[in-house]
């Protein structure tokens, strides 16, 4: 179920610190009365710009989110600095339950790392063997590889093959389901990585689980913008269980431009 802690409304925060992740990725940590679980999100409003929804990547008292710039508002973000000032409303959605039943293999492509390190920590810390597959296109765009390298089993695909596994992350996670076993799958990354997640879990039975990225508003159901065959992602997920996404004839295919038109992925 949704998390009901939470603001409708917009709480003024000042950042309080700034990691460069790589180029073009950064974390921004600012102090939020709320409590978020993993795979959430905030409405993230950068004065003067646009409101916009991102994942939570850290859940401490000091909250953080892990941004990629690749538009109007999220390059505006990388001119703010320590001490400036955005609003954060939320959390928002559905979440990565707690894994009751023995390993999980966790799959991210790119910035899709970032609702997941949350569940990679809090499952690890409560004794589930977490076996993670960490995809990127090239070395340098790898996310949180310290940060989660003592904590789960960790593999990394770049599709240049300038570390680890040489070809796509899903390809590595279809290797490493052939060499053991699991109980459950969580992941986060571009649809059609989704995807082919999501369907090769279902051929093999095992319970998936995905976080999905859709174009938001308003982040809590009014708008339809992020409408996917019926269910919409801010209040419906963002993180749906396969068999729920097996019914949504869009996954995977189709999603939603900033006009509501629907687009070939």
């Amino acid at each position: 179920m949704p998390q009901k802690d939470r603001s409708d409304v917009p709480i003024i925060v000042r950042i309080t610190d700034i990691v460069e992740e790589c180029q073009d990725v950064k974390t921004y940590f600012f102090n939020y009365p709320h409590d978020a679980r993993p795979g959430q999100f905030v409405m993230v409003w950068i004065p003067g710009v646009d409101e916009i929804p991102l994942s939570v990547s850290y859940l401490n008292d000091s909250k953080g989110i892990t941004v990629k710039f690749i538009g109007e508002a999220t390059w505006a973000m990388d001119s703010l600095g320590v001490g400036d000032r955005i609003g954060i409303r939320g959390p928002y959605g559905t979440f990565f339950e707690r894994n009751e039943s023995g390993n999980l293999l966790v799959v991210a492509g790119g910035i899709g790392i970032a609702p997941l390190a949350p569940a990679i920590e809090e499952l690890a810390g409560e004794g589930t063997q977490v076996t993670l597959a960490l995809g990127a296109v090239t070395a340098s765009e790898l996310l949180f590889v310290k940060r989660l390298h003592d904590v789960c089993a960790l593999n990394i695909a770049t599709d240049d093959g300038s570390k680890g596994y040489h070809g796509f992350v899903t390809d590595l996670a279809n290797k490493l389901l052939k060499e053991g076993k699991f109980e459950g799958i969580f992941t986060c990354g571009p649809e059609i990585m989704l995807k082919k997640v999501v369907d090769f879990a279902l051929e093999k039975e095992i319970p998936v689980w995905a976080c999905l990225e859709r174009f938001m508003k308003c982040g809590v159901g009014i708008c339809d913008s992020c409408a996917i065959s019926g269910c919409l992602v801010c209040r419906d997920g963002p993180v749906f269980s396969g068999e729920t996404l097996k019914e949504l004839g869009d996954f995977g295919k189709f999603r939603r431009d900033s006009s509501g038109k629907r687009v070939r992925l």
